[in-house]
Formats: structure tokens, C-alpha cells, sequence
């Protein structure tokens, strides 16, 4: 098929299914009239038994799985037209939808110049995903998400601290994540996703392209999957630092890590508890934590030391990847160097990177994002610009790192132009009180992270 993104008028859900016996959901979409592109999504464990409520449960939660999932295809042409052929959503669903595309493609828009505000429209029907939901009594067990970096690896070592049963579980076929899970020593559930072939090649013929929100619809995924499962809790390790965005002059902020943020937290967890199962917390363990705050925990133990990786290059579906576990070039790079350099033994991180990522001039442009220096934040998953340069001026108070040259150069020729007051480092690293995280549960992390 030829794709003329300019010459489509509707996106359709074509419909959904799963086999429990295989373990296979089929998630279809189309262009106007066009051929239908089948996303599949594989959870190992099959056959699942399922039954009355949880069997509805479960149908709930694959069509909420179907309308998120959407969004990767959606934005290929964002047609002003949206239908959904095989079952009718509620208002409070298309709500739910409606916000999630329009923040979560918010980075998307902004680089393909478009204006998605009042364009996106989920059509409304009286009965379907809406219904309301009772407890399926589940019973007390969590997956965590685990991604392969700091932030995953802080949560499951707090809930095994909490005493908390848990499968670590991923989405995708990365080996490092793969190892990373390994190292834990806990139970491991690994999720298959395959998109649709036929998008890359609409990619090929000018689809629109760009960033889209990746944890909401990892989040989808694992909600299914705990319903399967029959377990209570879907964890994720988004700090609060996710939460605020890149401020553009003219264009205003706009979140790379909408989907990682609280609001979305927020709307989707009560959503889940509304309208799939009433007691399947969703819920991030980290949002009371800044980065700073999770990089201090995570550097309280070696563990993970030679299989974490929070570098994107490493996950990016098509191209080039790095050789080492650090492409040492890239945001992420720069910020989860800067972020451990306070709480880290010096020769440690610079082990761990493989070399010193502050004492390289020609990094300096990239640091001069995070600090929001003459540029603004930098559209990755890395923490805000007050954290960044109370990191800086913290190594620049101390002897060992004072001298290398990016370090030098903040002090020299950026600080002068801070308000001193604001780069302290001990307020950033405070514990909030906005969160999804179960209260007894959160009794116990509580004093964990305050150890």
C-alpha cells in the first residue's frame, strides 16, 4: 500500500483478541480503508485460566491495552477522525485517551510542527471499558518493571527490603535488560511485543515519525499481564523529576517522559482501579524521590555495578548501538554520571563509565543542557536543570573533582551568574508526599530511604 499521510481521514481500532492457550494478543488498526496492521503482544506462561470476573477483567484491560497501544500507530498520519469499529468506549475513557495522546505525543508534535490541541477526539458510546470494577482478589505480588538502569534496580531492592514478593518483567528482547533481571537473583517474566511491519515501511513513504509516550504503553502491557496473573500491584520507578519537562522559549514545556510523569500516574492508576480491578495498585515507587535521591540510594551498594545501563542508545528499536553498556556521549550518559559523581567514590564511577565524563571539554554543550545553561533541557529521561547544577556545585567544592574541566568551567564561569541559595543539594534530596504507593507499603519504604 502507498501511504499518503496527507490523504488519509480516519484512524480505526479494528479490533482485539487474545488466546489464552498461546498467550498471544492481537491488537489491529487501520488507515481509512486500508489494510489492517496487526500489532502482537506474547506473555510467556500460557495456557492462562480464566474465569468470570477476572475473565472480564482481563477483556477490560486488553481493550484498554488496544486504545493505548494506538498511539504508535495513530501518529503516522494523525487523522482528524477517530472510530472504533468492534466495541464502544465511555466518556471517561475517551478522556483518558484524549489526554494521553495529546501529552504523550506532546515532544512529537513539537518537532513535526504540528498542533494536536483540539484534533484528537475519541468517539463516545454508552457502554463497553466503562463499566465499573469490583476486587478480583488478587493476591499480594508485584511486577516491577525493570529497564535496565539505576532507577529499576532501587525499587526492587526496597521491595525485597519491604518483604514484598515480586517478578521483575520487561517488555521487548533486550539482553541487557535480560541481564540485568538475571542479576537479581528474582523470578523473571519476560513480555514479547511485535509492531506491525507495515509501519516502518509507512515510515520509509514520509509517516509522520517521533517520539511517543513508551511507558504508557508498557504500563497497558503489565496490567493485562497482572490480570492474567491474578496479582494485586504493577510497579514502575518514575522519580518526581519526571514530572517537569523542557521549557522552549515560544513553545513552552514540553515533556519528553509525559507518560512517566505524575499526572499520567495519577489518571491512569485511578483509572485501572475504577474501571479494571479494584484492588490492582498501579503505582511508580520512586515518585517521592528526585534523581538525586535515587542515585544516592542506588550508589549505597556495588550490586549492579557491571550490568546496569542507562544509556538510550542501547534501546533504541532501529540502528546503531554502542560497543560498551556507556556510549558516554549521549544525555542520559551525562546526567546518570553527574547525578552518582556526589554520592559515588570517584575511581568507582569512572570504573563504571569507563572514563571521566566531567573532565572532557568537548562534552560541554551537553552539560550545558542539563544545567539549562543558554539552552534548554535536553528531551530525555534525565532529571531537572535545579538538580544538575547543585550536583555541579557540589563537585566543585571538592578536592577530587574541582579540577576537571567541566567542573572548573561551571565554577569559573556559571556559577557566578546562580543564586548560591538555590544550589544546595540537601533540599533536593527530601522525600515528598505525592504518590500511588500503597500506605502500608509506603510505612516501610519510608524509613528505608531514610536509613
Amino acid at each position: 500500500m502507498t501511504f499518503d499521510r496527507d490523504s488519509i481521514r480516519a484512524f480505526r481500532f479494528t479490533g482485539c483478541d487474545f488466546d489464552a492457550c498461546s498467550g498471544i494478543a492481537r491488537l489491529g488498526y487501520a488507515f481509512d480503508d486500508g489494510p489492517e496492521l496487526v500489532e502482537t503482544i506474547t506473555l510467556s506462561g500460557a495456557p492462562f485460566a480464566l474465569g468470570g470476573a477476572r475473565a472480564q477483567a482481563a477483556e477490560k484491560a486488553l481493550r484498554l491495552l488496544h486504545l493505548i497501544t494506538g498511539v504508535s500507530y495513530y501518529k503516522a498520519a494523525v487523522p482528524e477522525e477517530i472510530r472504533i469499529d468492534s466495541y464502544g468506549i465511555d466518556a471517561d475513557t475517551a478522556a483518558l485517551m484524549e489526554e494521553l495522546y495529546l501529552n504523550g505525543l506532546g515532544e512529537f508534535a513539537y518537532r513535526n510542527g504540528l498542533n494536536l490541541h483540539g484534533r484528537i477526539r475519541f468517539p463516545v458510546a454508552d457502554s463497553g471499558i466503562g463499566a465499573d470494577a469490583a476486587p478480583l482478589g488478587l493476591r499480594r505480588h508485584a511486577l516491577v518493571a525493570i529497564g535496565g538502569g539505576k532507577d529499576s534496580l532501587v525499587s526492587i531492592e526496597a521491595l525485597r527490603a519491604a518483604g514484598v514478593d515480586q517478578t521483575v518483567t520487561w517488555v521487548g528482547g533486550s539482553q541487557l535488560i535480560k541481564a540485568c533481571a538475571e542479576r537479581t537473583g528474582l523470578p523473571t517474566f519476560n513480555i514479547g511485543r511485535q509492531l506491525a511491519p507495515e509501519l516502518f515501511e509507512y515510515n520509509r513513504q514520509g509517516a509522520y515519525n517521533g517520539h511517543i509516550p513508551v511507558t504508557a504503553i508498557n504500563s497497558a502491557i503489565m496490567v493485562f499481564a497482572a490480570v492474567l496473573l491474578g496479582v494485586d500491584q504493577v510497579v514502575f520507578s518514575n522519580e518526581r523529576s519526571a514530572s517537569y519537562g523542557s521549557l522552549i522559549e515560544g513553545t513552552g514545556e514540553v515533556n519528553h517522559q509525559w507518560s512517566k510523569g505524575w499526572i499520567f500516574e495519577r489518571d491512569f492508576g485511578g483509572y485501572v482501579q475504577r474501571r479494571i480491578a479494584a484492588d490492582l495498585h498501579y503505582y511508580s515507587l520512586l515518585r517521592p524521590l528526585s534523581e538525586l535521591a535515587v542515585a544516592r540510594q542506588f550508589a549505597k551498594t556495588d550490586r549492579y555495578d557491571a550490568h546496569f545501563s542507562s544509556c538510550n542508545r542501547n534501546f533504541h528499536l532501529l540502528g546503531e548501538r554502542p560497543a560498551s553498556r556507556w556510549c558516554g556521549v549521549c544525555p542520559k550518559c551525562h546526567f546518570v554520571f553527574l547525578a552518582l559523581a556526589p554520592f559515588m567514590p570517584k575511581p568507582r564511577l569512572v570504573s563504571i563509565f569507563g572514563r571521566n565524563l566531567l573532565d572532557d571539554a568537548a562534552q560541554i554543550p551537553g552539560y550545558d543542557a542539563l544545567l539549562e545553561f543558554q539552552d534548554h533541557k535536553p528531551f530525555e529521561c534525565v532529571g531537572e536543570g535545579k538538580e544538575s547544577r547543585a550536583a555541579m556545585a557540589t563537585l566543585a567544592q571538592r578536592p577530587e573533582w574541582q579540577e576537571d574541566a567541566i567542573v572548573e568551567r561551571f565554577d569559573r564561569e556559571i556559577r557566578p551568574q546562580l543564586n548560591a541559595s538555590e544550589l544546595d543539594i540537601a533540599p533536593l534530596l527530601a522525600i515528598d508526599d505525592e504518590h500511588r504507593v500503597p500506605p502500608a507499603l509506603w510505612d516501610k519504604l519510608r524509613a528505608y530511604f531514610t536509613a
